[in-house]
């Protein structure tokens, strides 16, 4: 299937995703960042903010399909104070207007609800932890997002969307429009979001490492994976097609969340294919060029190269 891609890139999206690891608490035994920021806020933030974050953990994952809409829809509300004014202060209607092409489910009390639960506690997180962060990131994604446009008329589009997410295959999925947008907090994996004729799709971009003395991220990531026996066998048996953690856990007779989870670590590590079709089916291959970054990298960091 041809895709039409594009590229975007925002500090709002980041203010999200860094949001989005602290309010829910999930994916950290994943994200590079994960435990680290959770642990650092919970003693910086005053004990009234770290209340008011609280409520946020139990409220659904689907209201940030709706707050990543919004971000890309955002048109000339471009730095993070102007947006999250603009949504503030919007009507109801026009706000729900605005989604119903993307989110066509989407309720107006839902969209009432979503502005009034989290726009305060986002304008919280950005004075508590964004505004300090914003600087040193912003010219790392705006420079990766302009290295990727350049890249769109010189790659296919399918392989254009692997390489930027390193291993990403989109498998006939309906929507033919895709969104590419760079972040960080969520490394080292990809989130996306599925709507009715757009899919929208984080790809993480690695920090410069502060001391090369200091075996690089990406490295530890990839030993680190290949050192538990499971997950070799796991990747010597899905070499030769991909395959679903359903159909896995049928085969092997393995609980399906074990497998998800070393599963997560492969992926993560940039050893494995994500093939999705469909919001919640995605299957997994080898990726070819997992074996070949773990020698460059490792060759790299002990000087052989």
């Amino acid at each position: 299937m041809k895709y039409k891609v594009s590229i975007d890139v925002s500090m709002v999206y980041e203010l999200l995703g860094s949001f989005m690891i602290y309010a829910t608490r999930k994916w950290t035994d994943n994200l590079d960042i994960g435990k680290q920021l959770i642990t650092e806020m919970d003693e910086r933030l005053p004990q009234h903010v770290r209340v008011q974050f609280s409520g946020a953990r139990s409220w659904p994952l689907a209201d940030y399909d709706v707050l990543y809409a919004l971000i890309m829809l955002r048109g000339e509300h471009l730095e993070i104070p102007d947006f999250l004014g603009w949504i503030e202060s919007s009507p109801v209607e026009e706000l729900h207007g605005l989604l119903q092409p993307h989110l066509p489910s989407l309720t107006r009390d839902e969209t009432s609800r979503i502005r009034e639960n989290y726009i305060p506690l986002m304008k919280l997180w950005y004075e508590h932890y964004f505004s300090e962060v914003e600087p040193d990131l912003y010219y790392l994604l705006e420079e990766d997002a302009e290295e990727k446009r350049m890249l769109l008329p010189k790659m296919d589009d399918e392989n254009l969307i692997e390489y930027a997410s390193s291993g990403v295959i989109l498998d006939n999925v309906p929507q033919e429009n895709v969104v590419l947008f760079p972040g960080t907090h969520f490394r080292p994996i990809n989130t996306y979001c599925f709507y009715d004729n757009v899919l929208l799709l984080q790809y993480p971009i690695d920090i410069p490492e502060e001391d090369e003395d200091e075996p690089p991220v990406v490295l530890l990531r990839m030993t680190e994976a290949l050192a538990d026996p499971e997950r070799l066998r796991l990747l010597r048996y899905i070499a030769d097609e991909p395959k679903a953690v359903s159909e896995m856990a049928s085969e092997l007779g393995q609980p399906y969340e074990q497998l998800m989870h070393h599963l997560m670590i492969l992926r993560a590590a940039g050893l494995l294919r994500s093939h999705l079709k469909s919001e919640n089916n995605e299957r997994f291959s080898l990726r070819p060029d997992g074996a070949a970054e773990l020698q460059m990298f490792l060759e790299t960091y002990i000087r052989l190269s």
